[in-house]
């Protein structure tokens, strides 16, 4: 078993100073070198190219109706940091749409000398004409947020006004605010989120506001949604005690919050006097035994009073899982993953309920159903749903009460797929389990050629088919391959798949990862010099894996804003709230197995490792920087291949389209000089 840290110090630990005046002239340094490496003339044609496909004026511009009129986030050439703006149904169903802009981020970033990131506005219902606006600071996860008028398309003048912080809040009435934001005293969780709920009334001073709801200091983070519904109006409250579980409260008037009696790990939402639960672990009752991944309901009055005989609405068999659900006006949508093929299944409330299953859409796309209506208080039975695949344009359709569907919007092509297929295969693993993955790549191919294998593998992330666009593009229209591989750890196959990749097994999953790129080399799909792993935050931990732990599989590995010092992850910003993902390093039984993984920790001397490239940003406030930083540094210092990129903003994703492009040519940039090129030139490459 390793020491502690305090007896092996860490020699690049001052990396760890964001804002450090040594630790930035390095970052400086770094970018200078790896821009002198990659930018090249390919390179800006690619971001250019990458731009260009991201910003079309014929690009679907996604929904939200408020108030009878629908609302879209637009960013483009002309517009870097977005237009908020509105239209109508009749109107978005034009080729051309007029819209009527809302908000104008450019121009107020520039009013105000700050470099403004949208983060979204919650209105209050049913008018829909007072908003809370959250804005960003270069992309982070803090907002400040700020009162809105849609109808007048200002700031409210001494409206609520919250400074920077992680957190929101929620309208209780025009005068009064739920906010759990990380302000004031005692008010953050170890793992930098909201550890309080405060009742804010307009006009009083916000420091003041009484305290109406609290969690631990250990707590993930603590929030709190108002029901509006007539007749139902009540408050939920969370405490969202680890990554994995929490409890829930709910409050009626100025009555006390009580617990609602639900499994730890179990999701549920409550419609008027419907609650349906999602159950990650078995769950054991006198009436029944319910498995992992149910999907159950009750009526909510006589849950709390004890009656626990639900009707089961969803049922799991092997690898047949309930992706996600949520409510029209009337019904419920739950989107099932059978094999990884999707289905949309409507369930309407009754004694029993009933169900039906959505027709008239592909059986091979990915299916994804999402609400058309912001709120509650004016919801319809009408839906969106996205129809992807990777190499077909996305389509957005409007389901319509009676289930017909019309398609609404369909993405202009990005790319050339004539020549491509898409297949799917599987390996098994170290422990035989079969891994699937998906291959898209040149119909009839022959011979190995440059191949990237991107994976994620954590946190019941499921991975399934969306249109490849810019990557379709700059790699797949050269005759490249791009491999999509569905690993123990995400959510593709229900709860026993993710358990299957966390913590003690969290090594399991990047065995996964490993036995796909093995299979690909045995295939003939590419050899390991032309082989590439990506992955980025848990994907990031991910393929630094592969550098150390399977270096000879691969000949690059890019990683960008990953968690890779396991021993230090809890001390840095919101490490803590994963604990329950990968263990506590400070606990010396759970270190027994973190380290085999903490990949910082085992670059080992004497070895050589595939050129990488890492890439984080200095206002990533949920993924520190200095895991890159350090793995960068640490590389370097051992003479082995490392290009390392750090913008000053972006947060733990782009701040926009364009800086979004630029990284994404980076690492294309990245892949021809390594994987690009013949297998016994791959490793000549680096800074």
């Amino acid at each position: 078993m390793a020491q502690p840290a305090s007896e092996h110090p860490d020699p690049f630990s001052w990396l760890e100073e964001v804002e450090g005046e040594a630790a930035l002239g390095w970052v400086r340094s770094r970018n200078e070198a790896t821009g002198a490496v990659l930018r090249d003339a390919a390179f800006e044609a690619d971001v250019d190219a990458i731009y260009e496909l991201s910003t079309r004026p014929d690009n679907i511009p996604f929904v939200t109706r408020r108030h009878g009129m629908l609302y879209n986030f637009w960013q483009d050439a002309n517009h870097v940091r977005g237009l908020w703006r509105r239209t109508t149904l009749e109107e978005y169903r034009k080729p051309e749409p007029h819209w009527e802009t809302v908000l104008d981020l450019d121009a107020l970033a520039q009013a105000e000398g700050q470099d403004w990131v949208w983060k979204g506005c919650s209105t209050l219902e049913p008018e829909h004409r007072l908003g809370l606006v959250s804005l960003s600071r270069g992309g982070a996860d803090a907002v400040v947020t700020r009162e809105f008028d849609l109808v007048e398309k200002r700031f409210v003048e001494g409206g609520y006004d919250l400074p920077e912080a992680k957190g929101g809040a929620a309208w209780v009435d025009a005068d009064t605010l739920l906010v759990a934001k990380t302000l004031g005293e005692s008010a953050a969780t170890t793992s930098g989120y909201s550890r309080t709920v405060r009742l804010w009334r307009r006009g009083t001073d916000f420091a003041q506001a009484p305290l109406v709801f609290e969690g631990e200091t250990t707590d993930v983070a603590v929030s709190a949604a108002v029901d509006h519904e007539p007749g139902f109006e009540r408050t939920f409250y969370r405490r969202q005690i680890t990554f994995e579980e929490g409890i829930s409260y709910v409050a009626y008037g100025d009555g006390p919050p009580v617990a609602i009696d639900l499994p730890l790990d179990a999701r549920f939402d409550v419609e008027r006097d419907w609650m349906v639960v999602k159950l990650k672990s078995d769950w054991v009752l006198p009436e029944a035994t319910h498995p992992a991944d149910s999907l159950l309901a009750i009526s909510f009055a006589r849950f709390l009073e004890g009656d626990r005989a639900f009707e089961v609405l969803f049922r799991p068999s092997a690898r047949r899982v309930l992706e996600g659900f949520w409510w029209t006006k009337s019904r419920l949508v739950l989107t099932v993953l059978d094999n990884l093929a999707s289905q949309i299944w409507l369930a309407t409330p009754g004694e029993p309920w009933s169900q039906e299953r959505l027709g008239g859409v592909p059986e091979t796309a990915t299916l994804h159903a999402m609400p058309l209506d912001s709120g509650q208080l004016e919801r319809t039975d009408e839906f969106l749903l996205v129809i992807a695949s990777y190499v077909e344009p996305t389509k957005l359709a409007l389901v319509a009460p009676e289930t017909r569907i019309e398609i609404l919007k369909e993405a202009p092509s990005a790319f050339d797929a004539a020549g491509l297929e898409v297949t799917r295969h599987e390996v098994g693993s170290v422990d035989g389990e079969r891994i699937p993955y998906f291959e898209i790549g040149p119909k009839g191919r022959t011979g190995p050629r440059p191949t990237v294998l991107y994976g994620y593998g954590g946190f019941s992330v499921s991975l399934t088919p969306g249109y490849l666009g810019a990557i379709g593009k700059v790699w797949l229209e050269k005759g490249n391959v791009w491999i999509v591989a569905n690993i123990r750890g995400g959510g593709e196959f229900g709860a026993a798949w993710h358990k299957a990749g966390m913590r003690e097994a969290k090594r399991l999953s990047h065995d996964d990862f490993a036995a796909v790129a093995r299979d690909l080399v045995r295939r003939g799909v590419t050899t390991a010099g032309q082989l590439a792993a990506y992955g980025g935050s848990n994907g990031g931990l991910l393929v630094g894996n592969m550098l150390t732990r399977y270096p000879e599989l691969f000949g690059a590995v890019w990683c960008t804003v990953p968690l890779l010092d396991m021993r230090r992850y809890t001390k840095l910003l919101a490490g803590p709230s994963w604990v329950a993902e990968y263990g506590d390093p400070d606990k010396p039984e759970d270190w027994a197995f973190m380290e085999g993984f903490s990949a910082y920790h085992n670059v080992q001397e004497g070895r050589t490792y595939p050129p990488v490239l890492l890439v984080t940003s200095r206002r990533d406030d949920r993924v520190h920087p200095g895991h890159a930083r350090k793995m960068a540094a640490k590389l370097e210092a051992l003479g082995q291949s490392v290009l390392f990129y750090e913008p000053d903003d972006g947060g733990h994703g782009a701040a926009n389209k364009r800086q979004a492009a630029f990284l994404s040519a980076l690492g294309f940039a990245f892949l021809r000089r390594t994987i690009g090129q013949p297998a016994d030139a791959h490793r000549t490459a680096g800074a």
